[in-house]
């Protein structure tokens, strides 16, 4: 992630145009007429080497004649030069530049090549957006910087895509209905400057309430997701994501690779970063529409006001097929509506005011429903009549509901020709208005969708029910043998090896090469045994007749392998057999077949997959996705998303599954490929799951060489456990400093509230920004790539331990410095604890190569300020904080 130079492109003191001209149509044209006609306030600075004037503006030869340094380039030249014009203006102290030609390809050896403009610009700091795209728009600093036939309007949307063609499209929408935008910004072919970039500069810019984005692909995946968590948990996200079934299907060896399919991959995404994903256009633009308005609902509660009762109808169906639900009425409120309302009215929720309702009705109604503390939001619906004027009753409504924020009203006029007058004056006044009752529903819920997620970001989970030590060691040595084999597939016994070293109970089972030893196995397991055969080329092998069940004699397993053996070399003629699996029946009746599994996205590594299992997999097609790492929370919503999660929780006499142990299994797997990078593609199908808990009944899983480490392949940094470390104090206790995790929540709580106010008073009130929240939840529920928070604790499982300390570092944008705060309960203070925390935190500022790290210390803390000298740091006193001293270290001795 890096925000170095973002500002240039939104709050340049002068704009260079390379490629201004007179020329009618042309792109230089246009785009100086934009830029002109924007109200950028500061120097416009066009450049062309055949023009001395463009649209009465002195224009330069070249970026060398420029009068003063431009903070920001754009670009609208052949391809040929603009790799001279990016080393000219870079050497110039440019720190940012639009490129809108197009022409340049992926390919590095290419003579007109994208790493061309790479190579010119980044020697200098400076930062690119496009090549090949529309240009910017801020409204805030008057800057349209780019070829769009239309100026945004002022407001407090941001708006990143991929396409220019989707910004036009915006534009001619949102002037029509009113809505502005802080910034609009076309991305186009993302050499530099990409959407992680931008959306860490938008969720800090206080000019953007919500950012909209228009996705085609995701070029860096962990930082993509680093960044949105991050701006999600600050502001409504809102993605469109083009290329739904662009992908296709694709053959997969796996049942996992054929059911994850990359646009569910997606889905997976934006749901752990919480974002609200939408379809179309047109759910863009009504999400855009709703938030415009600068307000969220209280709930999903909501209280439906009409002249009509079929469209009421609509609008409740559509609130509850979508998760949202109708307002129960208190007794005070329908008594006020009896008041107001005609006698015919529906008494009830929906609010039917009858069809020859005027203005007056719809204020007096909206009034009522407004004063109910059980309403978190008006939906207001009107279909024209000609005995009503559908203009007059929206005039009304807007002046009768004032500056009223709760509820949230939303309002559907529906028709056309005589509803958009009325729909144009909410617009006007900041109410949001669509043409159905179906698109106001959807609309509201989008709100309602987004606290959800904000909630689940911030909710904390149950710690494990119970601790497993993978054995890492012996799996890694298994996966390096069956590589050095040359093979792609573990060996069934190898797979039940593998499982066993991550606790996932299996079924015994030998391997017999003919089927004569197969009767013997069978003879010498005494009770009923499946039989299955074992080939490196078959991995589905019920496809072949290669599974039997329920064989409860030798002599019949012996039989049966004979005849499965010539029936598979008669369907596999090609397959090398290495014999039988013999392995006992699970004897269990009541339990469910599922499926777990994990596979390799190409652009967010290792996908996590949960459904009903069994030989009908692919045509049931009841499963969901999530991304590694995981806690009980996320396992057990993952489990929630399924069909088959409604028979888990037990149905009449069928007792409920052990969703504990199916959650915790889910973990495993998470971790397994999280440890061993050469764990491409994992099934388990099927997995039991009972009241007594889960076994898996077979499993197979394929592996790949690879240079990178399991963590490194995941979107999401897991838990780096590489950073525990066990402390021997001075009294003889033992204490784990480790990495915090969600689980802490509840003893961080307990840890903080042991501090007295003057101790509050000498850790916290020096931290600025995120540091300054004393929010357990926040302080737990941690980005590791961009954070880091190291809590001293006893050892044992996390949320069951109390937390002695804690160091918490915080990353800025640009990997550059780092700012820390240090914690010590009283209990372990004086035994030079604070000490070794501060050397940690530099250990770990300089592994992950920060400059400097920094903190804020109270000026009466003379403890932590002879600590911080005794270390290195240097001291500052802040002018704007004389109660505070500043105590600062250059990592290395490179200060910035």
């Amino acid at each position: 992630m890096s925000t170095r130079n973002l500002d240039a492109f939104f709050n340049p003191g002068a704009i260079a145009l390379i490629g201004a001209s007179n020329a009618p149509g042309s792109v230089g044209e246009r785009v100086l007429e934009n830029l002109l006609g924007a109200g950028f306030a500061g120097a416009i600075l066009p450049v062309n080497p055949r023009r001395a004037v463009v649209h009465g503006i002195i224009c330069y030869p070249d970026v060398a004649a420029l009068p003063v340094v431009p903070d920001l380039a754009v670009i609208a030249t052949p391809p040929a030069t603009v790799p001279g014009l990016l080393a000219a203006l870079g050497a110039r102290g440019t720190r940012a530049a639009v490129v809108l030609t197009a022409g340049f390809s992926a390919d590095p050896k290419a003579a007109l090549s994208r790493h061309a403009l790479l190579a010119a610009a980044q020697p200098h700091g400076l930062r690119l957006i496009g090549p090949n795209c529309l240009g910017i728009l801020a409204s805030g600093t008057g800057i349209n910087a780019s070829f769009a036939h239309l100026d945004a309007l002022p407001g407090k949307i941001a708006f990143l895509t991929q396409s220019g063609a989707i910004v036009t499209s915006i534009l001619d929408w949102a002037e029509a209905q009113g809505i502005g935008f802080s910034h609009l910004v076309s991305l186009g072919d993302m050499i530099d400057v990409d959407f992680g970039d931008l959306l860490d500069y938008l969720a800090s810019d206080p000019g953007t309430e919500a950012i909209l984005l228009y996705v085609e692909s995701v070029t860096n995946a962990r930082k993509f997701i680093s960044a949105a968590r991050a701006a999600a948990r600050v502001k409504p996200l809102i993605v469109v994501k083009a290329g739904r079934h662009a992908e296709g299907a694709r053959a997969a060896a796996s049942h996992t690779g054929a059911l994850a399919g990359n646009d569910a991959v997606y889905d997976a995404v934006f749901r752990r970063i919480g974002a609200l994903r939408v379809n179309t256009l047109e759910e863009l633009f009504d999400a855009a529409a709703i938030l415009a308005t600068g307000h969220l609902p209280r709930g999903p509660r909501v209280a439906i006001l009409t002249n009509g009762g079929g469209i009421g109808v609509l609008a409740t169906d559509a609130l509850i097929g979508q998760g949202g639900t109708l307002a129960e009425l208190a007794p005070a409120t329908l008594a006020a509506l009896d008041a107001k309302l005609p006698a015919t009215w529906s008494h009830g929720n929906p609010v039917d005011i009858v069809g020859d309702a005027p203005g007056a009705r719809y204020v007096d109604a909206a009034a009522a429903l407004a004063a109910d503390p059980g309403v978190d939001a008006v939906l207001a619906l009107n279909c024209p009549t000609a005995i009503a004027s559908s203009e007059a009753a929206a005039s009304a409504l807007i002046q009768g509901w004032g500056t009223r924020t709760e509820p949230m009203l939303v309002t559907s006029w529906v028709g056309a020709a005589k509803a958009e007058p009325a729909r144009k004056l909410f617009a006007a006044a900041g109410i949001p208005s669509y043409a159905t009752p179906e698109q106001a529903v959807r609309a509201f819920m989008y709100l309602v969708e987004y606290q959800r997620s904000q909630a689940l970001l911030t909710q904390v989970p149950p710690s494990v029910p119970e601790a497993f030590a993978p054995d890492r060691a012996g799996a890694r040595q298994l996966v390096a043998a069956a590589l050095a084999d040359g093979r792609d597939w573990l060996t069934p016994p190898e797979v039940k090896a593998l499982l066993t070293a991550y606790a996932i109970p299996t079924v015994g089972g030998r391997i017999a090469p003919t089927p004569a030893a197969a009767g013997e196995v069978a003879r010498e397991l005494a009770g009923k045994v499946a039989l299955k055969i074992v080939s490196a080329q078959i991995q589905h092998k019920s496809d072949v007749g290669g599974v039997v069940l329920d064989l409860s004699r030798p002599e019949t397993v012996a039989t049966e392998a004979a005849a499965m053996l010539e029936r598979v070399r008669a369907l596999r003629p090609e397959a090398h057999i290495d014999g039988f699996m013999v392995e006992p029946m699970a004897a269990r009746r009541d339990s469910w077949e599922l499926i777990v599994g994990a596979t390799q996205d190409p652009q967010f590594g290792p996908v996590l997959l949960f459904g009903q299992g069994g030989t009908a997999v692919e045509v049931v097609r009841d499963q969901s996705l999530e991304l590694p790492p995981l806690n009980m929370k996320l396992a057990r919503a993952l489990i929630d998303r399924t069909r088959v999660a409604r028979l888990l929780h037990g149905y009449r006499e069928r007792a409920p599954a052990d969703l504990d142990a199916l959650a915790l299994t889910l973990i495993k797997v998470a971790q397994l490929i999280t440890d061993l990078a050469a764990v491409v593609e994992l099934d388990i199908n099927p997995l039991l799951a009972d009241t007594k808990g889960v076994l898996a009944l077979d499993a197979r899983v394929r592996i790949a060489a690879t240079a990178n480490s399991g963590p490194e392949r995941l979107a999401i940094r897991p838990y780096p456990q590489e950073l525990e470390e066990t402390l021997a104090l001075a009294d003889g206790r033992e204490l784990l400093l480790r990495p915090i995790r969600p689980e802490d929540e509840s003893a961080l709580r307990q840890a903080f509230a042991a501090l007295t106010p003057a101790q509050v008073r000498q850790h916290f009130a020096a931290a600025t920004g995120a540091l300054a929240q004393i929010d357990a939840a926040r302080f737990t529920q941690i980005d590791y790539d961009r954070e880091m928070a190291l809590i001293l604790t006893a050892p044992g499982n996390a949320g069951r331990t109390p937390v002695y300390g804690l160091v918490r570092i915080l990353i800025d944008a640009n990997q550059e410095r780092a700012e820390f705060v240090i914690a010590l309960h009283p209990d372990v203070t004086g035994q030079g604890l604070g000490h070794r925390l501060m050397q940690r935190s530099i250990a770990y500022a300089r592994g992950r190569g920060l400059r400097q790290l920094q903190g804020d210390v109270m000026r009466d803390n003379r403890v932590m300020r002879r600590l911080a000298a005794n270390l290195g740091f240097v001291e500052e006193s802040p002018p704007e904080a004389p109660e505070i001293v500043r105590v600062r270290l250059a990592i290395d001795n490179d200060d910035c």
